[in-house]
């Protein structure tokens, strides 16, 4: 997904630790400013050069923002997201009960009173509690400054008090229908974390100290970043998350060895060198989300999930996705199962002799997979997969979570629209702002503060590399998942979908199932994954893993910071995911080994270890491959 999620970077220092209210940011500034050499004004001349080099680039990226304005047709340009709608009913609604509204009010009212006199008694010396508090792992206000200063810590509560006022206020309002409910408390949560104190030089007690320490060269360097990043985007703003040029393929990234075995429009196959002299019989073929490149599961050699299953001795196949362009456009959902999954298998079985294969998906890739496995069934070739893993998947789309927010028949029709005039396929720009929006103050304003405030450089870290290297998708096969799947949810009603001719039905899926679920997960909620241990007619073991999206599924056993937790009582997983999680034990470590202890017991004995080339298909290109090099922009 231009970001499967879970991705985050908490980055930058606190700075000098302020020990009293005295030394708080403004004080210190107003100090510092007396203090200041009159020298310091006279003209010069490096500055000037650098105001007439953002002047001149600045003037660029306004007339590329507006040659992009005049591109919009008027109806993608008028509230595609149905925001206004959502907030005039909201509005109706709150005003239809002034009581509630009143009470509403006086709650705010009375929590500044307390607020302030908080306040007032800290300024006399006393130790009051405070008012309110950041929710745990809320990052933003780790500056000791906000706690040690009695100004900071006011801006601070002021502002978690309102907020949280707004969003308890707009959720409890009734009378709304549940898509209006969510878009109105999605982007009251994203209004509120927009005018978060942090957000702003002159209420940030860091950039406030960086200011002053550097004479305000942050801030033009930060102006500088602005317009670094207005340009990548051509008007639009793509804030960069990571230095792009510390990484290269094959070289920092993907880089267990293998090679590309086979390729057709949409796959190149890629085949991994084995690590051991026996090898499970049955290969393993992962099959990725094509929102992402494949590589999340072969980051650092640590987490590298593709070289730690080499290493317990399973032939591991990756399917490496395309990146599609207008050229395959016409590509349908129909098309990346048969020319996805289906291809690998017959691939496989050329290269290994091999027709039986175990199978993994993560996220949309794992739908696919489902998808897959149901038309196998119906096709009469069930035995072509004998066990299935899901990683962070939906196959039940009932309670998608705040990927909810822009999936309706106005959202997707602007889409449709937008797709068609860029050629027939989705920008990745567009579904990396999407998943950003999903995690803000992580993958928006936390890069805000660090690039324009603060004025520094991205730093290098390979997960936010792979977060930037998102991949376009074809309109036709888009479509086609937002509204079969997300929309309608026609994949878990037996026979709602039909895909190459065949009805896709989960409950004649009678393999050996393993689903994994991040706990944190924003963009495949876990009680959501949960629901579809009730699809499939065979028998389902569930683990659900710590952190997010991405981190739950790449928490190595050389790297483990999360443990997971399994329900080991037998049976059948209960409907209710909450009871299920009443009974489960929380186990430490990574969750690979209960995966590999589970999937080794169905791999179907040993054989000698197979390389690339030994089989039918000889060796295309050495791993990475080509088709992960092609980057969308």
């Amino acid at each position: 997904m231009p970001s499967c999620g879970g991705v985050s970077l908490h980055g930058v220092g606190a700075g000098p630790r302020q020990t009293t209210p005295e030394r708080g940011g403004a004080q210190t500034f107003a100090n510092h400013s007396e203090r200041r050499n009159v020298n310091e004004t006279a003209p010069n001349v490096e500055a000037a050069e650098t105001w007439k080099r953002i002047g001149e680039r600045s003037q660029a990226v306004m007339q590329a923002f507006a040659r992009r304005l005049g591109e919009d047709s008027p109806a993608a340009a008028a509230d595609p997201l149905g925001i206004a709608g959502a907030f005039i009913d909201l509005t109706r609604r709150m005003m239809a009960d002034p009581a509630r509204l009143a009470e509403a009010q006086t709650e705010l009212w009375n929590g500044h009173m307390r607020l302030w006199r908080q306040a007032a008694d800290r300024m006399m010396g006393g130790d009051a509690e405070p008012v309110v508090r950041p929710e745990r792992g809320d990052r933003r206000f780790r500056d000791p400054a906000w706690q040690d200063n009695a100004l900071f810590d006011y801006i601070k509560q002021s502002y978690l008090l309102t907020a949280g006022w707004m969003r308890k206020t707009v959720a409890e309002t009734g009378g709304l229908d549940k898509q209006a409910a969510r878009k109105a408390e999605f982007y009251t949560r994203q209004f509120a974390d927009a005018i978060a104190p942090t957000n702003f030089a002159a209420t940030n007690p860091e950039v406030l100290r960086e200011t002053l320490a550097t004479g305000g060269e942050n801030l033009v360097r930060g102006l500088d970043n602005l317009l670094r990043d207005l340009e990548a985007g051509g008007g639009d703003l793509k804030i960069a998350m990571t230095d792009t040029n510390a990484f290269a393929l094959g070289r920092d990234v993907a880089t267990a060895p293998g090679q590309a075995i086979f390729r057709n429009d949409l796959i190149e196959l890629i085949q991994y060198d084995p690590a051991t002299e026996r090898a499970h019989r049955r290969p393993l073929l992962i099959v990725p989300p094509w929102i992402n490149k494949y590589y999340i599961l072969d980051l650092a050699p640590e987490n590298s999930f593709v070289r730690w299953a080499v290493g317990q001795g399973y032939t591991v196949f990756m399917i490496s996705w395309v990146n599609p362009d207008e050229r395959l456009a016409h590509k349908t959902f129909d098309d990346y199962m048969l020319e996805g999954p289906i291809a690998a298998l017959d691939a496989i079985e050329r290269a290994t002799g091999e027709r039986e294969a175990a199978a993994a998906g993560l996220c949309l890739g794992g739908t696919l997979l489902a998808c897959t496995l149901g038309w196998l069934a119906a096709r009469g070739g069930a035995d072509r997969i004998t066990s299935a893993t899901f990683m962070n998947s939906l196959a039940d789309f009932s309670e998608p979570g705040d990927l909810g927010v822009f999936i309706d028949d106005e959202q997707i029709a602007a889409l449709e629209e937008r797709m068609e005039r860029a050629g027939g396929y989705l920008d990745a720009g567009d579904m990396a702002a999407t998943f950003n929006m999903l995690r803000a103050n992580d993958l928006i304003w936390s890069f805000v503060v660090h690039n324009y405030l603060m004025g520094k450089a991205p730093v290098p870290f390979d997960l936010l590399y792979w977060n930037a290297d998102s991949t376009r998708m074809p309109a036709r096969m888009h479509s086609f998942y937002l509204r079969k799947m997300y929309r309608e949810n026609l994949l878990a009603a037996p026979g709602g979908i039909t895909l190459a001719g065949e009805a896709i039905d989960l409950s004649r899926v009678k393999i050996p199932v393993y689903i994994l679920a991040s706990r944190e997960d924003h963009i495949a909620p876990w009680k959501s994954c949960y629901a579809s241990t009730q699809l499939y007619g065979g028998p389902v073991r569930f683990v659900l893993a710590g952190s997010g999206h991405v981190a739950g599924v790449t928490n190595s056993p050389q790297t483990a910071r999360y443990p997971h937790m399994t329900n080991d009582a037998g049976g059948a997983p209960p409907a209710d995911p909450e009871k299920w999680l009443a009974g489960a034990a929380a186990r430490e470590g990574s969750w690979w080994p209960d995966w590999n202890e589970w999937q080794s017991a169905r791999a179907g004995g040993e054989v000698p270890a197979r390389k690339p080339g030994d089989g039918a298909l000889k060796p295309l290109a050495p791993a990475p491959g080509t088709y992960v090099r092609a980057r969308a922009s």
